[in-house]
């Protein structure tokens, strides 16, 4: 579902010089398989997410989602794809404030082409299944950062993805809160067969996944000391 090979990514230094932040990158994730993605602080993990997900571009190497290869697509074709086949979800769940838990999760169906009813419906059915029915019309400051954090679950659910791609999903939650959110990220894999790359710094997170994969030095490894596995 998920392929990446020999991705590189550089960014120019302001010296003038190259900064070489991933080197080389392998990485297949295949349907319904969950991978953790651990790592120091400046790795590269969201770097690395972010080219998964085609926010971002490669400086070398090839994505590929669904079986469709992304370079040398244009910005609207990748644009397509990535909302076909991904949904993320980030450490600050970016809902819009001015929009209720509803409309929030309405908006990619409704950027997508999406009929009104439509996205309303499903987007009601998310939000029951993360367990805000009773939160649909709260705005983001209306609800805890749990809270916030599901409808950011069920938004990045809307458009139906193959692909979950989160990044410290429960970085700013405390310990009972993320532990729910953990649960409700699997419940919600295993029902709709996802794919899913999990970067995160949370060490019973991480054990959740099938695979826990470590970015070192560039380079995507197994988990454990420089040399193991």
């Amino acid at each position: 579902m998920l392929v990446a090979e020999r991705l590189t990514k550089r960014f120019r230094r302001e010296d003038g010089g190259e900064l070489e932040v991933l080197r080389g990158v392998d990485l297949r994730v295949p349907k319904g398989e969950a991978v953790s993605i651990v790592g120091a602080s400046g790795a590269g993990k969201s770097t690395l997410l972010h080219l998964l997900g085609a926010l971002d571009r490669p400086s070398g190497g090839t994505v590929r989602l669904g079986g469709v290869e992304l370079a040398g697509l244009g910005a609207r074709e990748t644009g397509e794809i990535r909302n076909r086949f991904v949904g993320f979800v980030f450490q600050f769940h970016h809902l819009l404030r001015e929009f209720s838990a509803l409309e929030n999760v309405m908006m990619p169906q409704l950027i997508g082409g999406a009929a009104r009813e439509a996205a309303r419906r499903r987007a009601s059915d998310l939000l029951g299944a993360v367990g805000l029915s009773g939160r649909l019309d709260h705005r983001p400051w209306q609800l805890s950062g749990g809270e916030q954090q599901r409808v950011a679950v069920a938004r990045a659910l809307a458009n139906e993805p193959a692909v979950l791609l989160a990044d410290e999903p429960s970085g700013n939650l405390d310990t009972r809160t993320s532990e729910e959110l953990h649960n409700l990220l699997f419940e919600l894999k295993a029902a709709r067969e996802l794919s899913m790359v999990l970067v995160t710094h949370n060490a019973e997170l991480a054990r959740r996944a099938g695979r826990t994969l470590c970015l070192r030095d560039g380079v995507l490894g197994p988990d454990g000391p420089p040399g193991a596995g």
